[in-house]
């Protein structure tokens, strides 16, 4: 079978950037914002997808990370979704240059995190050896399940096992470290990370189901960082009628914002909002909810921001 090394060429799609810090080689760059079921959402007849204009549908993509090293040419991406192709484009285009494919870290085995790997595979990609940064139980759940374990045996992809609390490190100025956090594991850990460039460091954490039930605290983390990209999935609990919102808990926007009302505007806005639900009015900007998230210093993630490390 042939064998394809993994770059990516600029090819069309929408572009903006929104660009933030002092200029480096290395930055973060937002792919996606929403939760893992997409927006315009699978059986929603609601208005906040049913309404939604062309333009608006592109720039909804799964919440994702690109970690571009300009220095090597490259990038890393943190979370592999089901709109990776979109999303590989995107930085593409973002840089107007030929990047390549260094590896993907993996938060969890839910399916906007890492479903996206299917695209490495002999039916689509045909990658060879992409490193796929992994907790142990998310290897080993790879490496057992299938079509994940056809990528393994055919060395479309190189799981590297990650270790808690252990840092990655990735080149002179790029390190990684894995977090775990509380989450519905029901087949591997999850985990958040911290990620450090040369002058600053990002925390990206999607998933975690409440922040009382973490190990840590998030006003001591958030000294630790400068930007930081945290569960936003729900506004509150008004959002969901039709299923047990206990079933899929995440800390409510409303909640973070009352956990963090103590603290100064300088530190409320290292805050990133990401992996909102379909249903958040966070993505309407012209909703009360919206203003009200802005008004107290908090960003919305939104899809083409850059943020130099």
């Amino acid at each position: 079978m042939r064998r394809y090394k993994v770059y990516f060429f600029l090819l069309p799609l929408f572009y903006f950037q929104i660009i933030i810090g002092q200029k480096s080689s290395l930055s973060i760059n937002i792919l996606g914002t929403i939760q893992d079921g997409g927006s315009p959402h699978i059986g929603c007849n609601k208005k906040c997808c049913k309404l939604l204009s062309q333009e608006e549908k592109n720039k909804r993509l799964v919440s994702s990370l690109g970690l571009v090293d300009l220095e090597n040419d490259n990038f890393f991406l943190f979370d592999a979704t089901p709109d990776i192709e979109k999303q590989i484009r995107l930085l593409n285009n973002n840089f107007k240059k030929q990047l390549k494919l260094e590896g993907i870290f993996l938060t969890h085995a839910h399916i906007g995190h890492y479903s996206g790997l299917m695209y490495l595979g002999k039916e689509a990609l045909g990658a060879h050896k992409v490193n796929i940064f992994a907790m142990q139980r998310m290897s080993n759940f790879l490496k057992s399940n299938g079509p994940w374990s056809q990528l393994v045996d055919d060395q479309n992809i190189l799981i590297k096992k990650m270790m808690e609390n252990k840092n990655i490190i990735l080149n002179k100025n790029i390190s990684v470290l894995p977090i775990i956090v509380p989450h519905r594991d029901e087949f591997s850990e999850t985990v958040g990370f911290f990620i450090k460039g040369k002058n600053k460091t990002a925390l990206f954490l999607p998933d975690i189901d409440k922040w009382n039930k973490w190990n840590k605290s998030l006003i001591e983390v958030l000294k630790e960082v400068d930007f930081a990209f945290i569960d936003a999935t729900f506004y509150d609990n008004k959002e969901i009628n039709n299923r047990d919102i206990s079933e899929i808990p995440h800390p409510f926007v409303i909640e973070t914002m009352d956990l963090l009302k103590d603290l100064s505007i300088t530190e409320r806005k290292k805050i990133y909002l990401i992996h909102l639900n379909h249903t958040n009015p966070l993505l309407d900007n012209s909703s009360q909810e919206y203003k009200k998230v802005i008004n107290f210093g908090f960003n919305i993630a939104q899809i083409g921001m850059s943020f130099y490390l």
